[in-house]
């Protein structure tokens, strides 16, 4: 089972959606969120933050590295914010925050398809898909960058 948690970022003008994969991490190990527009103003720091597409994420580390010990059995010193983030241990709910609400037109479009030409339907969600990765992929989305 897998815990979401919704965040404001530090200017209160966008929110995220965290999925804390097998419970592993409390939501309180997600210290503060900035936005793309919070960001510029905040000294980034790579022993507590993790940065996506310029949405940072800070993490308190002390915290982490406790759960990480006792529930993990791992070795603090091997426990950073990309391993939390990349993990899944405290990540995007999404590939990136906004996008289900991105997608959703794109994306019932195609399913209109479904019932009037089912083979077609099937080529455009799978073309879709793909496509819709890579361009994640290109824009540098770390969850896309590491999808197969």
């Amino acid at each position: 089972m897998c815990q979401e948690v919704r965040k404001t970022c530090n200017c209160g003008k966008k929110d995220a959606t965290f999925h804390l994969r097998d419970n592993v991490m409390g939501q309180e190990v997600i210290d503060r969120l900035f936005c793309p527009s919070c960001s510029v103003d905040q000294k980034f720091d790579r022993e507590t933050m993790v940065s996506d597409n310029n949405w940072v994420i800070e993490y308190d580390m002390d915290l982490v590295r406790m759960f990480a010990i006792a529930k993990l059995s791992m070795d603090p010193a091997h426990v950073n914010p990309e391993f939390i983030f990349d993990e899944g241990y405290a990540t995007w709910r999404e590939m990136y925050p906004g996008e289900t609400a991105d997608i959703t037109e794109e994306r019932n479009k195609i399913i209109a398809m479904k019932d009037s030409d089912p083979k077609e339907y099937l080529t455009a969600i799978n073309t879709w898909a793909v496509e819709r990765i890579q361009r994640l992929k290109d824009d540098g989305w770390r969850k896309a960058v590491q999808a197969c």
